[in-house]
């Protein structure tokens, strides 16, 4: 079953922010999502039951936050992040994006 999905214009913009070999890494990761949506190194996040799952993905010191709906099929990518510094603190505020829709 595949999956639509849509990237957040303000993660679209942190991904091209990226160094160019991290970058390709991380357009492959948010396009295979469609038809695997937990991959390997991916991660639920803890976070009270939606209609959706929030998880991330591990790319070496990067992470791509998103969520997946099962039910009507979707993923949305929320941010991409390096780590360390992010520590997970603007989940609430990525996750708002979701629940306001």
């Amino acid at each position: 079953m595949s999956y639509r999905v849509w990237i957040d214009p303000e993660a679209l913009a942190e991904a091209k922010a990226t160094p160019g070999n991290v970058r390709q890494r991380i357009k492959r990761a948010m396009l295979a999502l469609e038809t695997d949506p937990r991959p390997g190194g991916s991660t639920a996040l803890d976070w009270p039951p939606e209609s959706f799952e929030p998880r991330r993905l591990r790319l070496d010191d990067w992470r791509i936050v998103y969520a997946v709906n099962d039910h009507e099929h979707w993923i949305q990518v929320l941010a991409v992040r390096k780590r360390p510094p992010y520590d997970y603190g603007d989940l609430a505020d990525l996750l708002s994006q979701l629940t306001s829709k």
